[in-house]
């Protein structure tokens, strides 16, 4: 079956319970979409057994070995009883195609969003993300890219450029503001010095992160790359400076019971939100023909928009020169 140019136009009801059948798994007729734009994700019915949820992934973005490679991946936590959730093995394999789409099949995992105020709970986390990092740490991936300067703030930057997608008395404004920030990112990344790169979860925020009465578990590993730990620590964070620091020593005192911090990677934390910023903008520009998108993000691409993404650049520009968290200790890092 030919693809349109919109991602998932011909993935019906239909077509989706299909592919799961095709693959051993006899469902009922449930459907149930959850919430995913990258992807799509549901929520399926099978008969005499628990809901699974299938995720099929969108065409051209990952190819077949980087897929694998994060499946190995995630695998490999679960494999060391670290609570990430890993796709299910069918007959040897984790990946599928039916009529061109690609689709993976998992357990339902359900739970809540933590209750950060409990005590304990950001230190259960720190534990948490530190158990994935000694894991990710023991290996390195060959297909999936680096978080750094150029995959998430250059070639973006460009992109959204060459689109012409903003108003034209914006664009030289952005065109500045944008270098700017990436002059700063850079010194921060003179700052922090040769840290280390290791694989990731990537996309490490709460949304990301279930509670249940045992625990922590984090759910969809599309994005995971390599790059510094502290990617993986910052967008636990939130609120004014004083906030932060504290839940940062909070997470932190759990995460160096399994993985070591090297506390120049604080230098990272604004370039690090910097680069995330101009990535978002190029994501949602690139998936601006995929109707979904437009029904989502209807704030997306007018005016208001690129104007407050140039004033939340100027503010990354100021905060990229203030000191950074510290890790509760004296002396210069």
């Amino acid at each position: 079956m030919a693809q349109t140019t919109i991602p998932f136009s011909n993935l019906s009801p239909d077509l989706i319970l299909d592919a799961i059948d095709s693959v051993g798994v006899v469902t009922d007729g449930r459907l149930l979409a959850l919430n995913s734009y990258e992807n799509r994700v549901y929520q399926v019915g099978v008969e005499d057994a628990l809901p699974i949820v299938a995720k099929f992934y969108r065409p051209h973005r990952w190819d077949d070995v980087a897929i694998l490679e994060e499946h190995i991946f995630v695998q490999s936590l679960a494999d060391a009883e670290i609570p990430a959730v890993a796709p299910s093995l069918i007959d040897g394999k984790t990946l599928f195609t039916y009529q061109d789409f690609r689709f993976s099949i998992f357990s339902k995992h359900g739970g809540r969003a933590p209750e950060l105020d409990q005590e304990g709970v950001l230190e259960w986390i720190g534990r948490f993300i530190g158990r994935i990092h000694s894991v990710g740490a023991l290996s390195e991936f060959k297909h999936r890219p680096a978080l750094n300067i150029e995959t998430f703030g250059e070639e973006p930057s460009a992109y959204l450029l060459s689109r012409g997608m903003m108003p034209k008395e914006l664009e030289s404004v952005y065109r500045g503001v944008v270098a700017q920030a990436l002059d700063g990112v850079r010194r921060c990344y003179e700052r922090a010095g040769d840290v280390a790169s290791l694989r990731l979860h990537g996309d490490c925020h709460m949304g990301n992160l279930l509670w249940t009465d045992a625990g922590p578990h984090f759910v969809d590993f599309d994005d995971s790359r390599t790059g510094p730990a502290i990617q993986d620590l910052w967008m636990m964070l939130s609120g004014d400076q004083d906030e932060m620091q504290k839940q940062f020593n909070e997470i932190l005192l759990g995460y160096e019971d399994f993985y070591d911090f090297n506390p120049r990677e604080l230098h990272l934390i604004e370039a690090l939100r910097t680069l995330r910023l101009i990535h978002y903008s190029a994501w949602l520009a690139r998936r601006w023909d995929d109707p979904a998108f437009k029904v989502a993000f209807t704030w997306f691409n007018t005016q208001q928009y690129w104007q407050d993404r140039i004033l939340e650049l100027r503010e990354q520009i100021a905060l990229m020169d203030e000191p950074p968290l510290a890790l509760g200790i004296s002396g210069n890092f």
